[in-house]
C-alpha cells in the first residue's frame, strides 16, 4: 500500500506539478529510494523537498540559473533523516528565488529557474518563498512537504494557501546542505495538510523529537498579539474575534500583549547573506562559488535574471562594511539578544501566542511559530488559518493540536 502511494504522488507531480499544471513541481527523481520496513514511521510516504535543499541526485538551485550546475552529492541531514523514517523523496519543489533574498519586487513564487508558482485555489495568493512546497500539498499531490523559514516562508505559505505548518526553534533542525539566507535565523519547516501530519514530519526530520498530545481546550492559555493588528482585513480580525471567543467558551483563558516587529532582522540578513552562502557554495558543486560571481552572472544576463531587479543581492555584497565584525551587525545581536530575554519572558505564562497584525518577533527570536487551519473557508474558497508562537516548542505545539480541533470541530 505504502509503495502504490508514493507511485500515485509521483504520477500526480508529473501532471499537476510541472508546467502544465501549477508550476510546484522543480525536478523529479525517477529513482527515488522506497522503504522496506512498514514500521518506519513514515513508511512509504511521498514528500517533496523545496529546492534550497540538497537531496543526493537532483539539483539544488534555490530558484537561481546561476546555480543550474549545482547537483548535489549527499542528502542534506534534514532529506537523510526522511529516508531513514520510510519516507519516498520523490523530487523537489519550485521556490521564491534565493528563498525570496533577491529583490523585494520579486513575486512570491517565481524564480529564474522554474518559473511562477500557481496556487493550487484559483485566485488565491500562493505565498513565499516556500511556496512549492505548499502548494503541493494544498493540491493533494504531496500529504507531506519539506520548505524552510527565515521570516513567514513556512508558516505565511501555510496560511495562504490553507494548509498547516511549523518552523521549530531555530538551531533545533540541522541546517547543513541548505543554501542559506542567514545561519542565525534560518530554519527547515515542514508543510502538510494537518499539523499532526506538520509534527510528523517534523520528528522525521530530525532526531529526538517526539510529538505532543494536545492540551485540553479548558488548560489553554493563549495570549492575542496586538502589535499592527489594525492592518488585518476585516474578514480575518472577525475570524480571530470568533475563535477567541470559542477559546473562552471552552474555559481557555485568553489575553493580550505586543510585540512588534524588529527592523533589525534585515539588518542581520544582510549582513549573513553573504559569509553563509558562501559557506554553503565552497562545499557543493556549484561552480560560481562567491555572491560576487552570483551576480555577475545576473548583471550578465539581465532579461532572464533581473526581470524585477537584484537589490537585495546587491546590497549583500556592496552595502555590508566590515563583515560579521561591522557595528551595524554588532548592534542588530545585541538587541536581538535583548529581544529574547524580553520576548520570551513575556510568553513565559502562555503556550502560544497568536499572531494578528504583522510582526516578525519570532523569527528575529528564534522561536518556534505553527500554523493551523480550520474547515472554515475564506471568499476565495482557502481554509482560514491562524499563526501561532512561542517560548517552549512542546508547549506551542500541543497548543496548537488543541486550537486544531477547535477550528476544525
Amino acid at each position: 500500500m505504502g509503495r502504490k502511494r508514493a507511485e500515485e504522488a509521483y504520477a500526480k507531480a508529473l501532471t499537476l506539478g510541472g508546467k502544465a499544471g501549477l508550476n510546484c513541481v522543480a525536478e523529479l527523481d525517477p529513482a527515488y529510494s522506497f522503504p522496506e520496513d512498514p514500521a518506519l514511521p513514515l513508511y512509504g510516504v511521498p514528500v517533496l523537498v523545496k529546492d534550497n535543499v540538497d537531496v543526493k541526485g537532483l539539483h539544488t538551485t534555490a530558484g537561481s540559473l546561476a546555480l543550474a550546475d549545482n547537483l548535489a552529492a549527499e542528502d542534506a541531514p534534514v532529506v537523510g533523516n526522511l529516508r531513514r523514517n520510510g519516507a519516498a523523496v520523490i523530487g523537489k519543489t519550485n521556490l521564491t528565488e534565493f528563498a525570496n533574498y533577491v529583490d523585494p519586487a520579486m513575486p512570491a513564487g517565481y524564480s529564474s529557474r522554474g518559473g511562477q508558482v500557481l496556487p493550487a485555489i484559483p485566485g488565491a495568493y500562493p505565498g513565499g518563498s516556500s511556496t512549492g512546497s505548499a502548494v503541493a500539498v494544498a493540491a493533494g499531490i504531496v500529504p507531506m512537504a519539506v520548505g524552510t523559514d527565515t521570516s513567514h516562508s513556512v508558516t505565511a505559505c501555510a496560511k495562504f494557501n490553507g494548509i498547516c505548518g511549523l518552523k521549530p526553534p531555530a538551531g533545533a533542525l540541522s541546517r547543513k546542505g541548505i543554501v542559506p539566507i542567514a545561519a542565525t535565523l534560518d530554519s527547515a519547516g515542514a508543510l502538510a495538510a494537518s499539523f499532526g501530519d506538520a509534527l510528523r514530519l517534523r520528528a522525521a526530520m530530525g532526531e529526538g523529537f517526539e510529538a505532543p498530545e494536545p492540551l485540553p481546550p479548558g488548560k489553554l492559555r493563549l495570549a492575542v498579539n496586538t502589535a499592527n493588528g489594525a492592518m488585518l482585513p476585516a474578514d480575518e480580525a472577525d475570524f480571530l474575534r470568533r475563535t477567541v471567543e470559542g477559546l473562552r467558551a471552552a474555559g481557555g483563558t485568553v489575553e493580550e500583549l505586543s510585540q512588534p516587529r524588529y527592523p533589525e532582522l534585515a539588518t542581520i540578513m544582510k549582513y549573513e547573506f553573504r559569509p553563509s552562502l558562501e559557506a554553503y557554495l565552497q562545499t557543493s558543486a556549484a561552480s560560481r562559488k562567491t555572491l560576487a560571481e552570483i551576480l555577475a552572472f545576473y548583471e550578465a544576463h539581465p532579461d532572464a535574471m533581473m526581470k524585477y531587479g537584484i537589490s537585495l543581492l546587491r546590497e549583500a555584497l556592496e552595502q555590508t562594511p566590515g563583515g560579521l565584525g561591522s557595528p551595524e551587525y554588532r548592534e542588530a545581536l545585541r538587541t536581538r539578544a535583548e529581544a529574547v530575554t524580553r520576548v520570551t519572558g513575556e510568553l513565559a505564562g502562555f503556550d502560544a501566542a497568536i499572531m494578528s497584525g504583522p510582526t516578525n518577533v519570532m523569527h528575529f527570536c528564534g522561536l518556534p511559530s505553527a500554523t493551523v487551519a480550520s474547515s472554515e473557508k475564506d471568499g476565495k474558497g482557502v481554509n482560514r488559518a491562524l499563526i501561532l508562537y512561542g517560548a517552549d516548542e512542546y508547549r506551542l505545539y500541543s497548543a496548537a493540536l488543541a486550537l486544531e480541533g477547535l477550528l476544525r470541530a
